[in-house]
């Protein structure tokens, strides 16, 4: 059974979208602290999480506060999460709800040993550091918690818009990359198909990796569907135009298509995704859908253990992440050999037994300077000495 749990607004936004026949066989559920939002989710069951301290606010924006709720539930999060063997949880992270909850539910799934895979969007930049900052905290908490996180950052969704673009059709395009995760691990999970990816292959690859997995979607038509669908899983923003393939240690592909698709194409699409990755180890399946008639769809998930993280979560200033060993130190260089090193000892001798040249220091030609019309007044006389003259004159001082 396949559980999919939308956390805070966001989630249960995207959760909404996943409503109709194709999940048909996956129970949904609604998580949040605002009774508005849930009150408009059509989703089977509905937690509402509130206190009488938040007095029906919500969280405000605090994570601590929706973790805290939470903790308080956790009994009644992991009635929700049993009989599941996956569990799909889905959040907007930065805000109170989604980074607060999120990895308490997670969490209370493990310990009903379910495979927890988290699809989760970090704020846009113009956001403000505040949300960035509690989103990658929370982010940090879901790695170490489930078996994936599948993670959009909102500021990739720039290169998928134009400058025209409303706010309002920008965040349903974010909402709409990960509308088109949950499609594809749920095709994965539910069609059969001729080379069978099975659920354990889907285990295997995320379960105990603690590690955030790359995630892409794509669809094609036509004659061409093959080339166009590698194509555009290499420009897909969620694998950084292929640069994910090229750090994966492990790599699914499924595709799916109608009757008409060709070995000749799975062939293809496989070829050109194993020249992106050919040191990981790559999972394949091919399934046929009679619906899928001139389509084709692929489905595929990348992985690094959670090593191989630890230098990514650094660069991205997560907390709790520790600073990797640089190359130098880790690889020193080779020591020269023996007749190099002589010749610099040698030449190092040289240049010690030089002698240092010798400063020369003369007396500038300097003038005594008229007094003018002070020359006929008395001198300023002190112990002997005329204070009117210089005293590096009157003490013989050289000046360079």
């Amino acid at each position: 059974m396949v559980k999919m749990f939308g956390v805070g607004s966001a989630g249960v936004t995207v959760l909404e979208a996943l409503e109709g026949p194709e999940f048909a066989g996956a129970t949904c559920v609604a998580i949040d602290t605002d009774a508005q939002s849930l009150a408009a989710s059509n989703a089977a069951v509905k937690i509402q999480l509130e206190t009488k301290l938040l007095r029906g606010l919500g969280t405000g924006g605090d994570p601590e506060r929706g973790r805290a709720l939470a903790e308080e539930q956790l009994s009644t999060l992991r009635t929700a999460c049993e009989g599941a063997e996956v569990v799909l949880l889905i959040a907007g992270l930065g805000g109170g709800a989604g980074s607060g909850i999120s990895p308490v539910l997670a969490r209370a799934a493990k310990q009903t040993g379910a495979l927890v895979l988290a699809f989760v969007t970090l704020p846009f930049a113009c956001e403000g550091n505040r949300r960035q900052q509690q989103a990658g905290h929370s982010l940090a908490q879901l790695k170490s918690i489930a078996d994936g996180v599948i993670c959009l950052s909102n500021q990739k969704t720039f290169k998928l818009i134009d400058e025209n673009t409303g706010i309002v059709d920008t965040f349903r395009h974010s909402s709409g990359l990960l509308v088109e995760g949950v499609r594809g691990i749920w095709r994965l999970l539910t069609r059969p198909g001729l080379i069978q990816i099975h659920f354990d292959d889907l285990c295997a690859l995320v379960r105990d990796r603690h590690a955030e997995s790359a995630f892409a979607f794509v669809e094609a038509a036509g004659p061409a569907r093959s080339r166009e669908a590698v194509e555009r899983l290499l420009a897909h923003p969620l694998l950084d135009e292929g640069r994910v393939l090229v750090e994966a240690d492990a790599v699914l592909v499924s595709l799916m298509g109608g009757k008409d698709l060709t070995m000749a194409e799975v062939n293809r699409v496989m070829e050109q995704i194993g020249r992106c990755c050919d040191h990981a180890q790559v999972i394949m399946g091919a399934a046929v859908d009679a619906e899928m008639k001139g389509r084709l769809s692929v489905t595929l998930i990348a992985a690094k253990n959670a090593v191989a993280q630890t230098a990514d979560a650094t660069a991205g200033g997560l907390p709790g992440a520790t600073s990797p060993t640089p190359a130098h130190l880790m690889n020193p260089p080779a020591p020269l050999p023996l007749e190099q090193r002589e010749q610099l000892v040698a030449r190092h001798a040289g240049r010690a037994r030089r002698p240092a040249a010798k400063m020369l220091q003369t007396q500038l030609p300097l003038a005594i300077v008229s007094k003018g019309r002070f020359d006929k007044s008395e001198p300023t006389i002190h112990m002997g000495e005329d204070l009117d003259i210089p005293t590096y004159v009157r003490r013989g001082v050289s000046l360079n």
